[in-house]
This record gives structure tokens, C-alpha cells and sequence, in this order.
């Protein structure tokens, strides 16, 4: 399989417009018409992983964290990541990341974590925003049921758990073709009325161009006449953070002892107790201090996230526990989850889960 062929099974895994704007996913070194001999899957593409690649015949790193996060202006091999990209540019091999773009996924980081404790009932903490958009379009109302389904095949008409969403409302539609016109209905320099549906669907901001295209080509008029509306809907299967419920309530201690033994971690931080039984728990992979206020505004008892600093966990306000388990620890499964999706959907050639630990944190 090239390169190329590949990417469209890791955009259906992690979709790169799922991503955060501030960060680097996607295809970072390589060529795509590149054949691929093998995938090692990975934490971090680092310099040693790039040499496991080799050993084990992997042209291709899937790794969850982006070795190039910011712009480079030299690549002297002075730091980590210049050496990493150095090496892989050397020995040809290709890196893709996926990072926000899974932790934005309904079936990603979150749920991952969501699913290591457990967790029911589970929902986005922090949905995305400014990421729904609306086409409203006029259609002539024997046209109205091919427009619509070449749309939603498209991917327009998805709200939550529904898809094929959309509202009509009858009208009459009017025009005048001047004398370049090609009408389909009426002739030129003759005002004509029509009976016309006005035709609204949802669709997610990246689909766009996919749905204009199919818009103008479905659609029976020369010229058609159409809007797209930015919508300040949240959308509630994207988004950042997880929130959900034990089967049973439990003390605190007992809950952060049995975090640890899950993610396996060397220590947990973490605010006061506030002696009360824990059931229901936000998370967030990474580092997620952004979503404190999320998880007390919907109530939760335990924020389950890393790297937090010493001033936020005054924001704990003894209306929650905080809890933080190491960056590494609350995503550590989630390469786990990358090697078994693309086990599943390739199986020409080798998937291979890398065992270097790249955690650079240590525990005395």
C-alpha cells in the first residue's frame, strides 16, 4: 500500500479537522506516494523510536504526540526533535500524529480513559465549538428528494445520535434569465414562478467544499441559490474531556488508589478530600487545567487530568477533588487503541506497537 492510501484509514480513525487549531497533526515527514513496508505505532516519535522503525522494517511511525509541535528554522540535530526528523529524513521514514484529533473524537483519548476506570453514561465535557455550519438552499419541488439524499450522502443532516436531519418549507421562487441564461424551467427575458422547497441542512465546517460540490451538482438550476450560516451550536460528539459515572459510589482515597493501579502511575497529586463518596468523574488526557470550571459546572466529584500547576488547585474550592496522574499516565493506552484499529483495517503488512518507554518523567 502507498502512503496515501493509508491516510484515509487514519483521517476515519482521527479526523485532522477534529483537531485544535494551535496544534501539528497529520502527515509531518514523508512523501505520500511512498510504499509503506510497515507501521510501528507509538507515544512519541522519538530519535530511539525512529531507530526501532528501522530495525523492524517500518517505513511509517503513527505516533500520538507531534514530534514537530512549532515551527523549525534549522535542523542541525541540536535538540530531540531535530535529531528525531533528521534520522527519519535519513532513513526514510514517513511520521503521521494524530494527538487533538483523537482527543477530540467521541472514541478517543477520553473514552479510552473513560473505559480504563470504567466509567458509564458517558459525554463530552467541553464540546466543540464554532464547528456546525447551515446550508439553506431552494429546490424545485420535484427535484427536492434526489438534492436531499445526494446532501446527506455528503454528510450533511447529522445532529447527535440522527442523521438525514433537515427541514422543508414550501414557497414560490421567482426569476428573470437575461439573455446568457440557460433556464431549466421558463425562458429567457420571461418572469417565471415556481413551486420551490426551502430546503435546510446542518453539516460539520470541514465537509463543506463535499457538500457545495454536491449541492451544484444534484441541483436542476443553472444558477443556485444557496446560504451557508455559521451556527454557534456546540456539537455534542466533538469536543474535549469526558464526563461519566461509577456503577458504585466510593470513598476518595479508595477511588485515586484504584486510578493509580489503572494508569499505572508513581504518584497522584491531588487537592484536599473533601470526605465525601466519589460517583461521578470528569476527565481529560493531557494536560487539561482549561477544564476545571467544565467539570464543576456540571457537577463533577473528581477531575481525572495532568500537569497541573500549584495555583490550580486552589480552584478546587472544595466543591471538587483534582487529580493529577501524569500526561504520559492518562494517555497511555491510547497507542494501545491506535495498533488495534489499524490491525483491523490493514492487514497487508505489518502493525507493530513500539516497546520504548518515552514517558520522560520518573518517579523516585
Amino acid at each position: 500500500m502507498k502512503l496515501k492510501q493509508i491516510i484515509p484509514i487514519l483521517e476515519e480513525m482521527a479526523p485532522t479537522a477534529y483537531a485544535e487549531d494551535f496544534d501539528n497533526v497529520g502527515l509531518l515527514v514523508g512523501d505520500v506516494n511512498t510504499t509503506i513496508t510497515g507501521i510501528l505505532v507509538c507515544h512519541d516519535a522519538l530519535e530511539t523510536v525512529v531507530n526501532e522503525a528501522v530495525e523492524k522494517n517500518c517505513n511509517l511511525i503513527v505516533c500520538f504526540h507531534p514530534i514537530l509541535f512549532s515551527g523549525l528554522k534549522k535542523i542541525t540535530g541540536k535538540n530531540y526533535v531535530e535529531r528525531a526528523v533528521i534520522n527519519a529524513i535519513k532513513n526514510d521514514v514517513a511520521i503521521y500524529a494524530v494527538h487533538t484529533s483523537l482527543d477530540n473524537h467521541k472514541l478517543g483519548v477520553n473514552k479510552i480513559l473513560c473505559d480504563t476506570l470504567g466509567l458509564i453514561n458517558t459525554k463530552i465535557l467541553i464540546p466543540k465549538e464554532n464547528f456546525i455550519y447551515k446550508l439553506t438552499t431552494f429546490v424545485p419541488k420535484d427535484n427536492l428528494t434526489t438534492v436531499q439524499k445526494v446532501l446527506f450522502n455528503a454528510g450533511a443532516g447529522g445532529i447527535g445520535n440522527y442523521y438525514d436531519c433537515s427541514f422543508t418549507s414550501a414557497g414560490i421562487g421567482s426569476f428573470t434569465g437575461n439573455n446568457d441564461s440557460n433556464p431549466v424551467i421558463g425562458s429567457q427575458n420571461v418572469f417565471t414562478e415556481v413551486e420551490e422547497i426551502k430546503l435546510e441542512v446542518t453539516f460539520e465546517k470541514h465537509l463543506q467544499n463535499n457538500i457545495l460540490k454536491a449541492l451544484f451538482e444534484s441541483h436542476p438550476y443553472e444558477e443556485v441559490a444557496h446560504e451557508i450560516t455559521k451556527l454557534e451550536n456546540q456539537h455534542q460528539n466533538i469536543g474535549m474531556g469526558m464526563i461519566g459515572e461509577l456503577e458504585n459510589e466510593i470513598s476518595e482515597i479508595n477511588f485515586l488508589q484504584f486510578v493509580k493501579n489503572k494508569v499505572e502511575t508513581g504518584g497522584i497529586r491531588h487537592s484536599d478530600f473533601l470526605n465525601k463518596k466519589v460517583k461521578k468523574v470528569a476527565v481529560l488526557g493531557g494536560s487539561g487545567s482549561f477544564a476545571i470550571g467544565a467539570a464543576k459546572a456540571q457537577n463533577a466529584d473528581v477531575l481525572i487530568t495532568a500537569d497541573l500547576k500549584y495555583h490550580d488547585f486552589y480552584q478546587a474550592e472544595n466543591t471538587i477533588l483534582l487529580a493529577d496522574v501524569g500526561h504520559f499516565e492518562s494517555e497511555r493506552y491510547v497507542k494501545n487503541y491506535i495498533f488495534d484499529y489499524l490491525s483491523k483495517k490493514i492487514r497487508t503488512f505489518a502493525i507493530i506497537l513500539s516497546s520504548i518507554k518515552t514517558n520522560p518523567v520518573n518517579y523516585l
